[in-house]
């Protein structure tokens, strides 16, 4: 299963799952990412860009994406999960 992205339809990985008659699952364009990590670094991105003073190098970056990390609410982490349990049952 994929998620429609063009890296996973490039015909390279198509030939290969041809080859090895890999059957793909249906899976709606533009759906809802089911993996929580990816909706996580999101609203960890989000927040980055978001700041009075964004970081303006890689050491910066590091280090704005770590405090963003630790900062992160447990609470958000737990709706975000909770939330892929609900995608996952429709």
């Amino acid at each position: 299963m994929d998620d429609n992205a063009r890296p996973h339809r490039a015909r390279r990985v198509q030939r290969v799952l041809e080859r090895g008659q890999i059957v793909r699952l249906p899976w709606p364009a533009n759906s809802p990412d089911m993996n929580p990590i990816e909706n996580i670094w999101d609203t960890i991105a989000r927040a980055v860009r978001n700041r009075i003073d964004p970081p303006t190098t890689l050491n910066e970056l590091a280090a704005a994406v770590n405090e963003e990390w630790n900062n992160l609410p447990q609470e958000s982490i737990n709706q975000i999960i909770g939330m892929q349990g609900v995608l996952t049952h429709c």
